[in-house]
């Protein structure tokens, strides 16, 4: 497979990955987050904007476009 494929499908399954991860992001905020002080709200949307990259650089897309260099 030619590298333009793989970083085609790298960057789809990372778009997809990020919306849905801002989606739940979102809703578990406004379920356990919001309404719960400033402090609380600003701590878990900071987490929440950096948890997803060691989830996309190790565990979900990364390795997978790199494998299929073969």
């Amino acid at each position: 497979m030619k590298i333009r494929t793989r970083k085609a499908i790298g960057t789809v399954a990372t778009v997809t990955f990020l919306i849905v991860y801002a989606l739940v992001a979102m809703a578990v905020g406004g379920e356990f987050a919001v309404g719960r002080g400033t402090v609380v709200e600003l701590v878990f949307y900071a987490l929440a904007g950096v948890l997803w990259l060691p989830v996309v650089m190790m565990i979900a897309i990364i390795p997978i476009i790199v494998r299929m260099g073969g």
